[in-house]
């Protein structure tokens, strides 16, 4: 054995030969481990591509740091042994959601995964309030990847697939013929499998009797109009009394039949998007739809209406999908799943949980006989956490890729292993790279920076110190 790790370490050894003498020292951990070593830092001797001071077993937390590139908060969680993990607060959250929590880890082991979690999970939320605690794990997975040298779907458990199906967001057009050559264009050119489209009231808006009650709320020009806690984007579905005429729901038919006849029928098109309206008039809209076998509706009515929720999916034969603002499988996911008021769950990894919490919830799913798909606007740190979750979840269907037509979005990170980021429509699982399979593009992150806020990485000692007691019991 200590001939094989001095082979290891000889710089003239080839690669494969390299590879093989770490496989076959793994092979003699349960004999008792090298040298005498603890089984875990026998792991880290042998599987380890990073430089390092010590063991995993004596690592620590010593910083974490925040970089806004491209409006997103990239976070980097620094340890004693100069290795680092990067997670991603979740699109439109605040990064200080994650930084709040950097007091709670600080000189804690970060291959603690699960403990961790359990210290900071109190202090997530649904919609963007989860983004800081799933930032943090996700960036926990990274490190824990890279101290033991292998990848984050490894630590879940192992691996489904090799290559994650992605779904094309695609942002709607007014002209039908329009739209529907840019979702042809997802499939020629692109080489995408599976589309997603916006479909709402905004298509019809602007077509007289189409809408009911429409013009009180400054046209319901779109569900992110927030300027008041009672503007339109606020005010949840029930309450806004906006109804569909059959003329508004002839012309949104008309717009789905175009990009249908551009895609054809074997294409998997979902749709999103629809607008603030109760659940009769989504009943009237998704029958409407169901000729045209779409793959799911998203988040018609809100997902904390479980009955309504449960009506709807009763009701259509297009599948009822929701789950991008749900914090947690019992908080939120597991009375959905366990109403069958969903037939498709759609965490968010930014918000659910990050990747183990994710896995979980599909897992929970599986078992109820209900398929998962995932939603992300993210980086490609958080697009890659997806990836890893996705490739170790059985019932996983597709992941949202939601930056198809932003030139850069691929070069802010460099891939570790041997395969690019993604091909022709499919994600790429890292096979030949620790944690989460990348590092920032340095170069290309900075000329992306948001140049309001905090600048590259820069040091953050005004989050170092817990100022309460957090503990939710007595």
């Amino acid at each position: 054995m200590k001939n094989i790790l001095k082979q290891i370490a000889n710089p003239t050894t080839s690669d494969n030969r390299r590879s093989f003498l770490k496989k076959a020292a793994l092979g003699g951990i349960a004999l008792g481990g090298l040298m005498n070593l603890s089984i875990e830092d026998t792991i880290a001797r042998t599987t380890s591509n990073v430089r390092r001071s010590s063991s995993p077993s004596d690592l620590k937390i010593t910083d974490m740091r925040v970089a806004i590139i491209a409006d997103r908060a990239i976070i980097r969680i620094d340890t004693n042994q100069g290795i680092y993990g990067l997670g991603e607060v979740r699109d439109g959250a605040d990064e200080r959601y994650a930084l709040f929590l950097k007091s709670r880890i600080l000189g804690l082991n970060p291959c603690n995964v699960e403990m961790l979690f359990k210290i900071i999970r109190q202090f997530g939320y649904h919609g963007r309030q989860g983004g800081g605690v799933c930032a943090v794990e996700m960036a926990l997975w990274d490190l824990c990847g890279k101290a033991y040298g292998v990848p984050a779907w490894q630590l879940l458990g192992g691996r489904y697939r090799d290559k994650i199906r992605l779904y094309a967001d695609t942002p709607g057009a007014d002209d039908p013929q329009a739209f529907a050559l840019i979702m042809k264009k997802r499939v020629e050119e692109q080489g995408f499998t599976w589309l997603k489209m916006d479909l709402g009231i905004h298509v019809v808006a602007n077509q007289p009797g189409s809408l009911v009650n429409n013009k009180f709320w400054d046209g319901a020009s779109g569900q992110y109009d927030l300027r008041g806690y009672m503007s339109y984007g606020n005010t949840l579905h029930p309450f806004t009394q906006v109804q569909i005429t059959d003329k508004g729901l002839a012309g949104l038919a008309e717009y789905v039949e175009d990009v249908r006849n551009a895609v054809g029928y074997e294409m998997p098109l979902c749709a999103d998007h629809f607008g603030h309206f109760d659940v009769n008039n989504a009943i009237r809209f998704g029958r409407t739809m169901d000729k045209y076998r779409l793959a799911w509706l998203e988040d018609m009515v809100p997902w904390f209406y479980i009955d309504q929720c449960k009506t709807l999916s009763d009701a259509l034969e297009t599948p009822i999908c929701t789950g991008e603002d749900i914090y947690m499988l019992k908080g939120g996911f597991k009375p959905l799943i366990d109403a069958r008021a969903v037939d498709i769950i759609h965490p968010d990894l930014g918000t659910s949980g990050g990747l183990l919490e994710t896995k979980r919830i599909g897992d929970y799913a599986e078992e109820n006989g209900i398929a998962m798909a995932m939603h992300m606007a993210g980086s490609p740190v958080c697009f890659m956490a997806n990836v890893h979750c996705a490739a170790a979840t059985q019932n996983f269907l597709a992941l949202e890729h939601h930056s198809v037509d932003v030139p850069w979005w691929g070069n802010l990170v460099k891939m570790v292993g041997s395969q690019p980021l993604i091909t022709k429509g499919f994600a790429n699982v890292p096979l030949d790279a620790p944690g989460l399979g990348i590092e920032l593009n340095e170069e290309e992150g900075k000329k992306h920076l948001n140049r309001d806020r905090k600048g590259y990485f820069e040091p953050t000692p005004e989050w170092d110190q817990p100022r309460s007691h957090d503990r939710i019991w007595s």
